[in-house]
């Protein structure tokens, strides 16, 4: 077998290259030890997770507050020189309670909740200007600010009624007021307002008796259109009458006689005697059979004694 020939500078230098790095194996081995040390040690700062719902604002040491980059959801590598701030910008409720002196000295106790999450797009503005605790620096103090500005100019009255939507009109004060601090307040909930016991008494009796009147001016006004409803209706029913009286004659209900004889004869069913009067008395004389029961007969001779006959049962109809 023919084996290649060694040159003798390679030999010569790796066998420089394994000696030195026999004699560094110790100081090889503290650096690796240190930089595994110093990444497990600094792994929370150099590896930041940012989970769901949230968003990463930047500060550089040497650079100052990142504005303009947000840092979404996910893994991200930073200096662990650098810090990075996490914010929450997920909406969420905040609930205040304040009170609101009135414009006679009277104490009203609100209790509101407040919907709000950070603009995302400016939230490296927000962590310059005002910082991480911005609800109880800006959002909660200017809506209790404005909240008593607008509402100490009205009597408890008129505050725990919301007359003519003064509550209504100090909400949308405060949430243009707070939106102009880099936070969208999207509402702001009155849950509860208190007064003392007997303002509170004397106002829901007054609005009770208030009730009361409306309740009576209503059956008031529900009176008057019914009597006009029977006015209305009267005149009507003597309108008709007078109209029929004027076209009705005594031969026209002579006419109208005769045609409901002539119904009431042809009918199949039990029939009764009907005896007319007066000078057109026109005398309907039906029966169920062809002569009457005993039973009527004897009633009739009873009444009648002076007849020795049963009536007809069926008299001819008089000529029309």
């Amino acid at each position: 077998m023919t084996s290649k020939a060694q040159n003798p500078d390679q030999s010569s230098l790796h066998y420089l290259l394994k000696n030195w790095l026999r004699s560094k194996i110790p100081l090889l081995t503290v650096i690796l030890l240190i930089s595994l040390l110093t990444l497990v040690f600094f792994w929370n700062l150099i590896v930041i997770s940012i989970k769901p719902g949230e968003a990463g604002v930047l500060y550089r040491r040497f650079g100052g507050t990142q504005i303009d980059k947000i840092y979404g959801e996910g893994l991200h590598i930073f200096n662990p020189i650098d810090i990075v701030y996490i914010y929450n910008v997920k909406k969420r409720i905040a609930l205040h309670q304040f009170n609101v002196i009135t414009r006679k000295g009277l104490k009203v106790h609100l209790s509101l909740a407040i919907r709000y999450r950070p603009e995302y797009d400016l939230l490296g503005i927000l962590h310059q200007k005002i910082g991480p605790n911005y609800l109880t620096t800006v959002v909660l103090p200017q809506i209790e600010s404005v909240m008593r500005k607008q509402l100490g100019n009205y009597s408890a009255e008129q505050i725990y009624t919301n007359e003519a939507g003064l509550l209504t009109n100090a909400i949308l004060t405060a949430l243009d007021e707070v939106g102009r601090n880099y936070v969208e307040v999207e509402d702001i909930i009155i849950r509860s307002i208190e007064l003392p016991i007997k303002i509170k008494d004397a106002i829901e009796a007054k609005l009770t008796q208030e009730e009361f009147m409306k309740s009576y001016e209503f059956r008031i006004e529900t009176a008057k259109q019914e009597a006009e409803r029977l006015r209305i209706e009267a005149g009507g029913i003597q309108t008709y009458h007078r109209i029929v009286n004027s076209s009705l004659t005594d031969l026209i209900l002579q006419h109208e006689g005769i045609l409901a004889t002539k119904q009431l004869a042809k009918s199949n069913n039990a029939k009764v005697v009907i005896i007319g009067s007066g000078d057109g008395g026109l005398p309907l004389i039906l029966n169920t059979a062809d002569r009457i029961p005993p039973s009527e007969e004897t009633a009739l001779k009873a009444i009648h004694p002076d007849k020795k006959k049963a009536i007809p049962s069926t008299p001819p109809i008089p000529n029309q």
